[in-house]
């Protein structure tokens, strides 16, 4: 019986390529576009700033229109304003630098869409990120890994994955380099070959999140102090949740050398800045630990640490605790490590597992 397989279709090359090579392999292939946000404005096509525009959901339904695959679109915007957007609100307003794409792979891509799936009687889903699995035959468990192409990787996104996910789960595009996928897309004649990728958050159209946080929540976001490590005010800060932690640009200061931001304190409404040579961290801690290559471990283990997407991979011992933490330790100090991110954990290509960084 021919296999059945629910594809997310964003109205990208990336998306729209998966679907193409998986009726290339034989799989039953039905589109699906998730209907998040209702944004003010259309998405700048020419630009890819944003997507889960107008625009992108007609491209996805001509794509499919194109290969021949039935198309729908789904309304998860109450799910997605929970679980993402209001997330990212709370996050911000803790101190925290939240990221939001985890939040909606976790809980909309590979959770609501894949219980969509089954309720639609499909095998699995698909989707456009560059990622792969396999199965170990030893462990009898799933593993997620590193895609072919390194400078396209996704596997930090998806550290969240279960078991019961990764066995439903596709990733067609694991081993192709973007420019493959483009090729493909353009000897398919998929008319979205050459369309950019988005980039921004999604439903932060003028990618201001201090803005975008003050309009949806009507509150005053009061300005504060800019403080170093020892308490010295160095100038009066904008608001807390206008800044990151590793932000350098944008603070406004009038020194001699250039400060970081190392840490906000939202109980005393303090920015917290340091010199580079300052802002090294050796050890943190993190919550919500999943853990992919194997359970819950019970003692200590050493792994290459990332984290942030795009910062490369540190060795580290890591420490289980209780209330599935665990503590973190480099083994050489790393900067900016923010809490609200991801911390995720490797073992050559091999995605560990991960959790959020507290710090």
């Amino acid at each position: 019986m021919t296999k059945k397989v629910l594809v997310g279709m964003s109205g990208g090359v990336d998306s729209a390529v998966a679907a193409a090579l998986l009726i290339d392999q034989g799989y039953d292939v039905i589109g699906v576009t998730l209907n998040l946000w209702d944004g003010k404005k259309k998405s700048d096509c020419n630009t890819g700033k944003t997507c889960c525009s107008l625009e992108d959901v007609e491209d996805a339904r001509a794509v499919a229109y194109h290969l021949g695959i039935p198309f729908y679109v789904l309304n998860m915007k109450e799910l997605f304003k929970e679980k993402v957007v209001d997330y990212f609100i709370d996050s911000y307003l803790k101190g925290e630098t939240p990221n939001p794409c985890v939040a909606c792979n976790q809980y909309i891509k590979f959770d609501a869409m894949l219980e969509k799936a089954i309720s639609l009687g499909c095998d699995y889903i698909s989707t456009g990120h560059y990622a792969r699995k396999a199965f170990n035959s030893k462990s009898g468990r799933f593993l997620l890994k590193k895609a072919a192409d390194p400078s396209k990787d996704q596997s930090y996104v998806l550290y969240m994955l279960k078991q019961n996910q990764l066995e439903r789960l596709l990733f067609p595009l694991g081993d192709l380099k973007k420019t493959d996928t483009r090729n493909i897309a353009k000897e398919k004649g998929l008319r979205v070959f050459e369309k950019p990728d988005s980039q921004d958050i999604c439903f932060v159209e003028t990618g201001k999140y201090g803005d975008f946080i003050r309009e949806h929540t009507h509150r005053e976001i009061p300005d504060g102090l800019f403080v170093d490590r020892e308490g010295n005010v160095l100038g009066r800060h904008k608001g807390i949740i206008n800044y990151t932690i590793g932000q350098r640009k944008g603070l406004g200061l009038a020194v001699d050398s250039p400060y970081y931001v190392v840490e906000k304190d939202v109980l005393t409404n303090t920015v917290i800045l340091a010199h580079k040579a300052d802002t090294l961290i050796k050890t943190f801690t993190a919550r919500d630990m999943n853990y992919i290559s194997f359970e819950q471990p019970k003692s200590e283990f050493k792994a290459e640490v990332r984290v942030r997407y795009s910062s490369k991979e540190s060795a580290a011992v890591i420490f289980p605790m209780e209330n599935n933490r665990a503590r973190i330790e480099f083994v050489s100090p790393q900067q900016f490590v923010a809490p609200g991110q991801i911390v995720v954990l490797y073992d050559n290509d091999n995605v560990i597992g991960g959790g959020i960084i507290e710090r």
